[in-house]
């Protein structure tokens, strides 16, 4: 019975133009976010301090800062992660276009979830085989037709390059693959949902330098239809991909720009001294 069904999963319709699921199309005109007097306190500790920031649509972001800044919150806030801390407190708002993500009923998080996607630090594959992997998001937001997810299946993988090394062994366990491959096959689970935003913290920290660079071409290439926000460690990698760079220090957001004005002429102090490795 499952050979039968992979025969018939793996059947080529190649010819026919891949079209997303109607309930997952992206919005006419792709939106910011945008933050405004946002603060987190996790019990008495004050750990981000009065976030007002843009993120641009269809741009590469990438959160700098020293460790423990606060980068990794600010990402997860965006869609809500750091709801499950315990004795967390928010104010301000962040928004997507008109929505207010931090104020929204139980079933709208779970949407936002699927517009804003996250990619992380270490790849996390589910305990189940390749394929479900990348079908399963679509199937928690209701597609049930077998043809569309196999070809939600087979163009995801092939937009991450993974297709032509997987696709002969679909039902084996994605914990089988390596490291960089594992994360690609997530980037691919977060993409067959197509989201507006993927949120990726130090999405390639945890790989060796040719799968690094793999995962940093496919977010250049994919920022054509998405819009990226990264936090990273490496200023070199945010000095290849970044369109966009926000600055953090001690959970306050120092300076925000465009990348090359940033790293060429940065107008704070603070930015300055991070830049030249005098803070770390």
């Amino acid at each position: 019975m499952r050979n039968l069904f992979l025969k018939k999963f793996l059947k080529s319709d190649s010819n026919e133009p891949f079209t997303v699921n109607a309930k997952f199309k992206h919005p006419d005109k792709a939106e910011e976010i945008n933050i405004k007097d946002f603060n987190l306190y996790i019990e008495d500790s004050h750990i981000l301090k009065n976030i007002n920031l843009t993120i641009p649509a269809n741009k590469i972001t990438c959160i700098i800062g020293p460790s423990g800044c606060g980068k990794s919150t600010l990402l997860k806030s965006i869609n809500r992660l750091t709801d499950s801390i315990e004795n967390v407190r928010k104010t301000g708002s962040i928004l997507l276009g008109n929505d207010d993500l931090q104020n929204c009923t139980e079933s709208e998080l779970v949407e936002l979830r699927r517009k804003i996607g996250l990619v992380p630090q270490r790849p996390t594959p589910l305990p189940m085989s390749i394929m479900n992997n990348v079908a399963y998001g679509c199937k928690i937001h209701g597609v049930k037709n077998v043809r569309q997810l196999r070809r939600t299946v087979r163009h995801y993988l092939k937009v991450v390059g993974l297709w032509d090394e997987v696709k002969d062994r679909l039902r084996s366990p994605a914990v089988r693959l390596s490291i960089g491959q594992q994360q690609r096959l997530c980037l691919a689970r977060s993409l067959a949902v197509e989201p507006e935003y993927i949120l990726a913290d130090e999405a390639t920290s945890a790989l060796d330098p040719v799968s690094s660079r793999i995962v940093e071409d496919l977010f250049v290439k994919l920022k054509e239809q998405y819009s990226i926000v990264m936090v990273t460690h490496t200023l070199r990698q945010a000095l290849r991909i970044a369109d966009y760079v926000v600055f953090i220090y001690m959970g306050e957001i120092i300076e925000v720009g465009e990348a090359k004005e940033v790293f060429n002429n940065p107008k704070h102090e603070l930015t300055k001294n991070y830049l030249q490795g005098t803070i770390s």
